[in-house]
């Protein structure tokens, strides 16, 4: 069950910086590919994000599905705005889509 302490917490971090990632594991030792990806992406933008590692707290990894209505990780919020998981960030990224968004960061 997510709190509403837990989601204020995550409301909290996403407001208060520019790119988050949530995500399992790090961005400097992503712990699945698909986290990988997206990381690889920001890397490549040469982004500065935030990385949130869902594996180690469970309340957030659970949360933050409850808070974006999106059930898979990783998610990816650039201006307290959730943009999507790997293959929407893939997609907005190959379209130049993703660069646009980033680019008043």
């Amino acid at each position: 069950m997510t709190t509403e302490a837990t989601l204020n917490k995550i409301d909290q971090i996403v407001k208060q910086n520019p790119v988050v990632l949530f995500m399992k594991g790090t961005k400097d030792f992503p712990q699945c590919g698909f986290s990988a990806a997206v990381v690889h992406i920001l890397d490549t933008l040469n982004v500065d994000f935030i990385d949130i590692n869902v594996l180690e707290d469970d309340a957030i990894r659970q949360g933050v599905k409850k808070y974006s209505d999106w059930a898979t990780l990783p998610q990816l919020y650039i201006k307290g705005e959730f943009v999507g998981g790997c293959d929407i960030v893939k997609e907005l990224y190959a379209s130049n889509q993703l660069q646009e968004q980033l680019a008043n960061i």
